[in-house]
């Protein structure tokens, strides 16, 4: 008796092995988005994430604040002593894993603390917190006040580039590391801030180097956004490539400085 080829979520027949492998390798895809206990991270990445979560607040604060000019005069020169300190240290020229989750493929080590939408490290992001439920890929995100567009909402701007990284995940299930080709975003009605966000994304099928995938975004049941996102498989040669140019580039930076 022969085992009857089946489809996977990329649109590929495989056989039931196959997707078992296929299985083992999104389930390490998803391990490396779920947050691991502080018990097992090293105090530098511990530390880095709580500076990163004070700058955000710090951002948040100072964009809506109404603090009298005193108050702001005291915090400006608080934050230019702080900035002095890391300019009396050693400045890096890279950081450890990936900025966008596209970029990973199927590496189950790969770190994203710097993304700007989901780096924990970054002050940047939200940041996003992705994980996956039923064979899709799923974020929650609070967007504060320093992301608004519209009164009370997030600039579109911001949720089209959530919506990339999103789907830059979600494409990560077809195994390849991969750069945005095109990201359609339709706007169905005003994103809110303040309040959880809802995104869901999912793989459609994988032609070639072509891996199409697409997206919602939801406030509560409201939906707020639809993507579409075609993304290109990319050889570890390209990546390896622009690592190299951007520590040169940094080098060069550095020692102009």
């Amino acid at each position: 008796m022969t085992d009857d080829p089946i489809h996977d979520p990329t649109g590929e027949r495989v056989s039931p092995g196959a997707s078992s492998a296929a299985e083992a390798l999104r389930s390490a895809l998803y391990s490396r988005w779920q947050e691991p206990p502080v018990s097992e991270m090293d105090t530098r990445r511990v530390e880095m994430r709580r500076l990163a979560d004070s700058m955000r607040i710090i951002i948040e604060r100072l964009v809506a604040t109404a603090a009298p000019t005193e108050a702001i005069i005291e915090a400006a020169d608080q934050l230019a002593r702080v900035a002095l300190t890391f300019d009396h240290l050693r400045e890096g020229t890279r950081y450890e894993g990936f900025a966008e989750a596209a970029n990973a493929g199927g590496d189950p080590h790969a770190s994203f603390e710097h993304s700007p939408f989901i780096g924990r490290a970054n002050p940047l992001a939200p940041p996003i917190y992705l994980q996956e439920i039923e064979g899709k890929v799923h974020g929650r995100v609070v967007f504060g006040s320093a992301y608004e567009g519209p009164p009370g909402c997030v600039h579109g701007g911001y949720v089209a580039g959530a919506f990339d990284e999103v789907l830059g995940a979600t494409q990560s299930l077809s195994g390849a590391p991969g750069m945005t080709g095109t990201l359609t975003i339709v706007y169905r009605s005003p994103t809110p801030l303040h309040t959880e966000l809802r995104f869901i994304g999912e793989l459609l099928r994988v032609e070639g180097r072509k891996i199409f995938t697409r997206g919602e975004l939801y406030a509560g049941e409201r939906l707020c956004a639809e993507a579409e996102g075609l993304f290109i498989s990319v050889g570890v040669e390209k990546f390896a490539e622009l690592k190299a140019h951007r520590e040169r580039s940094e080098q060069a930076r550095l020692h102009a400085r």
